[in-house]
């Protein structure tokens, strides 16, 4: 067998380049420019267009201020994201396996050079374009040619790089690498694809039904300004104040920050996010499918025990199995056979043919000529009815048979252990709500024995699965309502992955399934699973705690306005101070991006009428204060109208930092301890408008002692709320519990 050496590699690399494509580099103008077009800023830009129209200019400035800061926000997020996927790919990198200095070995795809000797196996992507020597093969090359079905290439034809082997394995030549591949852009790994996200779209029908109340209550405040003869051209601004008070200017950087932050926390702790969907899936997953084989166990076999029939002998068993293995594939079954054959009369014998394993007929074979004769041996997974298999599996042995031609060899069997944090791992995602499903291809009684070892039961336990069930099962389980999630390492997981809602690629993945899967781990075990399922719920209840309390102020900030002018005749708030609210609330609740929120203990799902019932709820309780507060500077504080506006500013920037720390937890506010940058900001916040208030900078000033009388009024009566709020849903738990 011949290849390169390592000084000829390190010259023709030198001479052709990398084995990597140039990226392409993005028009960031035009990047820039396309965040204009996203749906709260296009609102935000007829806001400016109506207020420039009504000659509105510093409003129309500020709002100005604030699309531009929301589109550099989105993306900065997105140029940093870019550099990410860069990092990504290069911890994805394709391995390739060649021939140099005399011997086998992995090493980078993007170090292969022309003339260099690679082996190819099922699971691999093909690292370059390549000339076929000898083997048999079957490769899928749809990425390449749109054909559906894998071909079987011939010795001496070409392999583009990009295809996907899909069974069998073979010896070839490089012959083009990089950008002299035949189709240059189809050594890509990692695709994004930009899909719908489930989370964003559940933020934007809310918005939509909030606007939708919006325009309800124009229309009934337009009626009855007629009937008491306001002019349009009072009207009009007021109807802009509803529509500023609706738009979530902050959602935008809100959501790219929270799950930015989500995915550096999970990368830091060796979780790759490769389809951002994945962070959002994970905290509604309640039901994991886990593969046996490198996931649950160790896939580090070794030969535990050897059952020879007669006339053969345990050596004979060895070293038969030996010829139907092989190192290049570095399977681990065949690794562990051939790493324990001794030597012995058979190893003189010449192989003439090998066929690697197959899993439709769970076998690998070898032709060889031995004393003048060719003998065919078949190592599989067959006669599993023989006791001495039965016997031999009992323990959880994976159990192998060797037959020579039609002859019983015997039984050897390997043990993959369970790791050490598997029993450990499962018991703390049933903790979490979350299913368990193990499927295996397997032997039912050697599932079972390892299911044991772990803490699971016969039912959660499918054995004898073939490729194509793992597939079907997932499908089935999708269409019984389950939000399912899938971890795998071999190609035969691959379809199942990319079916799953989150398909996740053990360590010791292959190519193809790191491609399929939307998260790969990078460390051996199985903890990171759960790193990735709290990481999802922790983001979920950040963007539910945004997401009420955006309702809440969308409903206090419009009905109190409506009551104000069906109450006073009067606009309560002006429209400039209404656009100050903006950065005094929405913008600061981006700090919820950080917040150390406790997480569910049961997969959560987005359920938009329980979460418009509870946000209605609490804004109930919230209006009945503003309301009367309103009364209180109208009627016994006998405020004119700028002071008026004034208290009613600082009431809605009051009840809007309450408000998020009301809702952020089911129990008391102060069960989990809210994030530094919550905190800060909230007090940082209170303070600027507190002291704009007293100075009169864009708003008429009011005495320290009122504004100070307002926030202890406004703490003490949140802090009323967050009792009962606790103390009624504790009675429904425990109604719950003796129900």
């Amino acid at each position: 067998m011949e290849g390169l050496s390592s000084f000829e590699a390190k010259i023709r690399l030198e001479k052709f380049g990398s084995n990597i494509l140039p990226e392409e580099n993005r028009n960031l103008v035009l990047c820039f420019i396309s965040k204009l077009f996203s749906p709260v800023n296009i609102l935000l830009e007829c806001i400016i267009l109506l207020q420039l129209f009504l000659q509105k200019y510093p409003e129309s400035s500020v709002i100005g201020f604030l699309l531009i800061f929301n589109v550099t926000m989105s993306f900065a997020k997105e140029t940093k994201a870019s550099k990410a996927l860069k990092l990504l790919k290069k911890r994805l990198e394709v391995r390739a396996r060649v021939f140099r200095d005399g011997s086998w070995q992995i090493i980078l795809a993007q170090n292969l050079v022309p003339g260099d000797l690679v082996r190819i196996r099922m699971g691999d992507f093909v690292p370059a374009d390549l000339q076929l020597i000898d083997g048999s093969i079957f490769v899928d090359c749809s990425v390449i040619t749109g054909e559906s079905l894998p071909i079987e290439p011939k010795k001496q034809e070409v392999i583009y790089a990009g295809s996907i082997v899909t069974r069998g394995e073979a010896n070839a030549n490089v012959i083009a690498t990089g950008k002299r591949t035949f189709y240059g852009k189809a050594a890509q790994i990692v695709q994004t694809t930009k899909t719908p996200s489930h989370l964003g779209t559940t933020i934007f029908s809310i918005v939509k039904y909030l606007l939708i109340f919006d325009f309800i209550l124009v229309f009934f405040v337009s009626f009855y300004s007629y009937s008491i003869g306001i002019s349009l051209s009072d009207l009009i601004p007021f109807s802009l104040l509803l529509l500023v008070a609706s738009v979530p200017v902050a959602l935008p950087a809100t959501y790219s920050l929270a799950t930015a932050l989500g995915s550096m926390e999970l990368a830091r702790q060796g979780v790759l996010i490769t389809k951002l969907s994945a962070i959002e899936e994970a905290a509604a997953m309640d039901l994991l499918c886990v593969d046996k084989t490198g996931t649950i166990t160790k896939n580090e076999l070794t030969i535990s025990g050897l059952k020879a029939v007669s006339p053969f002998s345990e050596e004979d068993l060895l070293v038969l199995a030996s010829f139907a293995s092989e190192i290049a594939t570095q399977d681990p079954i065949d690794l562990a056979i051939v790493k324990s054959v001794p030597h012995s009369r058979f190893s003189s014998c010449e192989k003439l043919h090998f066929i690697p394993f197959d899993p439709k007929r769970k076998c690998s074979e070898a032709i060889v000529r031995y004393q003048g004769s060719e003998l065919h041996i078949v190592k599989g997974a067959f006669h599993r009815d023989d006791p001495m298999f039965q016997e031999m599996a009992r323990g959880g042995a994976r159990v192998i048979t060797v037959l020579a031609g039609q002859e019983l060899v015997g039984f050897i069997s390997l043990q993959d252990l369970p790791r050490d944090d598997s029993r450990t791992f499962i018991a703390e995602i049933r903790d979490m709500g979350v299913g368990i499903q193990m499927m295996t291809g397997d032997a039912k009684i050697t599932a079972e024995e390892i299911g044991k070892k772990v803490g699971l039961s016969s039912q959660e336990i499918i054995s004898e699965v073939y490729p194509e069930d793992k597939f079907l099962l997932i499908k089935q389980f999708q269409q019984k309502g389950n939000i399912t999630g899938m971890t795998g390492d071999g190609v035969n997981d691959a379809p199942a992955l990319k079916q799953a809602e989150v398909g996740i690629a053990v360590s010791n993945a292959t190519d193809v399934v790191k491609a399929a899967a939307s998260i790969v781990l990078t460390s051996p075990g199985l903890e990171d699973i759960l790193k990735a399922i709290q990481s999802s719920r922790r983001i979920y209840k950040r963007m539910l705690t945004y997401i009420q309390n955006k309702i809440v102020k969308t409903l206090e900030i419009s009905i109190l306005l409506c009551f104000g002018l069906v109450f006073y005749n009067e606009f309560i708030i002006s429209q400039h101070l209404i656009v100050l609210l903006l950065f005094a609330n929405d913008f600061i609740t981006m700090s919820i991006s950080t917040d150390r929120v406790s997480i569910s203990p049961t997969p959560d799902k987005w359920n938009i009428q329980k979460l418009v019932f509870h946000s209605g709820v609490f804004t109930v309780f919230i209006l009945g204060f503003s309301c009367s507060a309103v009364y209180v500077g109208k009627q016994v504080l006998h405020f004119s109208l700028d002071e008026l506006q004034t208290w009613v500013f600082l009431l809605l920037v009051f009840t809007g930092q309450c408000t998020v720390y009301l809702i952020r937890e089911l129990h008391r506010f102060w069960y989990s301890c809210p994030s530094l940058w919550m905190i800060g900001l909230s007090i940082i916040d209170v303070i600027i408008v507190c002291g704009m208030a007293v100075s009169g900078i864009w708003m008429t000033p009011i005495s320290i002692l009122l504004i100070i009388t307002l926030l202890t009024s406004v703490i003490l009566y949140f802090f009323l709320l967050d009792w009962f709020k606790a103390v009624f849903i504790s009675l429904i738990a425990d109604s719950k519990k003796f129900s």
